[in-house]
This record gives C-alpha cells, structure tokens and sequence, in this order.
C-alpha cells in the first residue's frame, strides 16, 4: 500500500444530522462526531460557518439541505475544496409547507384562529360570537385561481404539480431551466415570457430560487408594481429574495393581500397580512433524512473515488474505476494546466489509463486513473503548478 494512500477519515458535525445518514459511513473506515479535530469532511445543516476557522485539513463541506448562504463558499473555493449539498432532498417538504401557505392565506386562516382565541364565555355566547363575526374571514377557492411559480426546479416543479391537482392554473417563469427540469414539468404549466407577464397575471406568487446577486430582492417596489390587487405572494425561498419594505408598503396599498413566508423579522412581526412561520421549510423528519443519505453518500464517493455530484461550486465529474491509482485536481479554469499535469506525469513514468476533466464558470476539476502507484512527490509537483488548488491521491476504493 503506497504511504500517501489514505483510507480512514474524520468526519465533523456541526448540527444535529439524521442517524440514518450518518450511520452510512462505514464504522471502520469513518470516524464521525461533534468534538472531531482536523476532519477530512465537515457535515453541516445551519450552522453559521462564514466566520468560522475551518481546517487546514478540511476536504469537503457537506451541507445537509439545499441553501449555502451559511458556508463560506467563495473562500474554500479558493483552497480547492467543495461545498455539497442536496438538492430536491426537501423539495416535498417544502411543497407541502407552501400549499399549507396557499390554503391559510386563501381563506384567512390566521386571521380567523386570532378571532377565536379572544372569544370568552360560555358555549353558546361563543357560538353567536362566532357566527355573528365569521363573515369577516371569508375566503377564496382556489380551482380556477392563477398560481404563478418563479423557479421551476425540483420544488417549484412539485408546487406546479400539487397546484394542478387542486385546480389551479399554474404560470411558470425561470429562464436557467435545465433540459431535465422541462421534461418533468407538467404540460398544463404555461411559460412566462418574463417576470412582469407572470406577476401581472397571477393571483398567488410563489418565488423558488437560491438566493443570488441577481435574485436578491426579486419581488421588490417595482415588480409588487406589476401584480393584481389583492396578490398573496409566498416565500419558502430566502428572505433576501424579498424585500420586506416593500411588500409592507404594497399590503398598504392593498396590492398585497396576504405575505406568507419562512423567514421571521422585526419588520415582520404583528403585521396583520403577514403569516410568518418559523422556518420550517425542510423541518419533517423524512426531510432531515433525505438529506443526511443524500450529503453522506455524496461525501462517501468525494473522499474514496474523487467523483463530484451535487456541489454549489465544482462541476459535476463522475469516472468510473479502472485502476486502484487515482489523482484528483482542482484547479482554476485556465488555459494548459491539464498539459502541465500530464507532463509532471510522464516525467515520474506514470501511464495515464483514463482521464476526464470538466469545468463550472471559474472552477475546474480532473480525475486522472494511473496504472501504477504514485509517489507523493508526484502530487506535490501537481499541486506547485500555477493555477493548481489542491491535489490529492485517493485511496483505493475501500471494501
């Protein structure tokens, strides 16, 4: 077995992660828990990691949930290092917590359940209170009502469907769909040519993007501009995706009816047309599972066979095995690294019996199988070459 070979790992969390995902890492290969120093792999659900030291150790990040706006991904991108994370592993949870939105906001659930807590007396004072006053929360059906969906990835795709089966027309709007989202998109899902065609013929707003530069305050004094009268905008996104001046301005002027997020503020508190949930958006028991085995059997195949699936960072790569010897590179996107890393090779006699290089925006990454052992003077070479973030040699798949 080459000195350089490593076929034990730490594993550190920050959060309480679902058993059932941790109890995927091989017992005898995996040392796993709260207190680990130097991890190869830190495992994450909201922990806030953008002010933290994180190891000189560190391999991967693995973020149990879809959102990474808690993980410093630009620095470790920086050392080479991805951020995974598990897309779609919530998206049921979410979906069903958005049509828990629908339904309070449509018929003012919230609203109602406020007015029966303040009723005294006894039974029949309460009833005639009750009815004398129920006409002030009638609602709204939702057959034959506009759903418009900005983001139609994993979760908005769900919400559509769900949507459908309650009767609603469903307008979608998400110019970045991937050729796999389309396909599994409903055919009754009608495209928006842009976001102020969706907003301006939708009765309910539903926003199911990750929250970026350019869907920061998407819903905003302009595009609130644009909506009906009486719109229920919902967020189960990211609380930056809206501006909360602006939707408390536009439930002023009535063009907001009801605002029902997952994301808690001062601004937000008591307002009469806000419904605010405590972020429960991934908060079900199968969820925190989903998640967990997604992030673990991700981390699993990263540390043993270098292969990538599901990060914010690196391009996708998966190659399979055709030889126990195997370099992983990071490095930047730059012209001639990949010339240089195979002449590093064929300098230390090293035969190359398989490679593949991929790369994301700036980020790129190649996975090179060997058909003999390589030194670990080979991959410090590697690692010297400019534009080179981080290489290593990983271990044998372990049986």
């Amino acid at each position: 077995m080459p000195e350089n070979q490593k076929t034990n790992f730490k594993i550190l969390t920050l959060n309480q992660i679902s058993p059932l995902g941790l109890g995927r890492f091989p017992e005898d290969n995996y040392k796993v828990g709260a207190d680990i120093m130097d991890p190869d792999a830190i495992v994450v659900r909201s922990h806030n990691m953008l002010n933290m030291k994180i190891a000189k150790s560190v391999l991967a990040i693995g973020r149990a949930g879809a959102g990474t706006n808690n993980i410093p991904v630009y620095a470790l991108s920086e050392r080479g290092i991805p951020v995974f994370n598990t897309p779609g592993a919530n998206a049921n949870a979410v979906k069903e917590l958005v049509v828990a939105g629908l339904l309070l906001a449509a018929r003012n659930l919230l609203p109602a359940l406020r007015f029966v807590e303040t009723l005294q007396g006894d039974d029949d004072t309460l009833h005639k209170q009750a009815e004398s006053e129920k006409k002030r929360f009638s609602g709204v059906e939702l057959p034959g009502r506009t759903l418009g969906i900005i983001g139609l990835g994993e979760i908005g795709r769900l919400v559509a469907d769900a949507a459908i089966k309650l009767g609603m027309k469903v307008i979608g709007y998400d110019p970045n769909i991937t050729v796999e989202s389309a396909w599994s998109l409903s055919a009754e899902v009608k495209k928006a040519h842009s976001i102020e065609a969706l907003l301006r013929n939708s009765d309910f707003i539903t926003v199911h993007v990750p929250l970026l530069d350019t869907t920061r305050h998407i819903i905003n004094e302009k595009s609130i501009g644009v909506m009906k009268q009486n719109t229920i905008v919902l967020n189960f996104s990211r609380n930056a995706i809206v501006d909360e001046d602006a939707v408390l301005t536009g439930i002023a002027s009535r063009k907001i009816k009801f605002y029902v997020c997952d994301f808690p503020s001062q601004k937000l508190q008591h307002q009469e047309s806000v419904i605010t949930l405590p972020h429960l958006g991934a908060s079900t028991q199968e969820a925190e599972e989903n998640c967990a085995v997604m992030v673990v059997n991700q981390l699993i195949d990263y540390l043993q066979n270098g292969n990538i699936t599901n990060t914010v960072n690196f391009p996708n790569i998966s190659m399979e095995r055709e030889s126990p010897y195997r370099i992983a590179i990071a490095n930047s996107n730059v012209p001639n690294i990949v010339g240089q890393i195979s002449t590093d090779m064929a300098k230390a006699g090293l035969n190359i019996h398989n490679m593949m290089n991929k790369s994301r925006g700036e980020m790129a990454y190649t996975l090179v199988d060997v058909d003999s052992p390589v030194p670990q003077k080979v991959i410090d070479e590697i690692a010297l070459v400019s534009g080179v973030l981080s290489a290593r040699y990983v271990p044998f798949p372990i049986r």
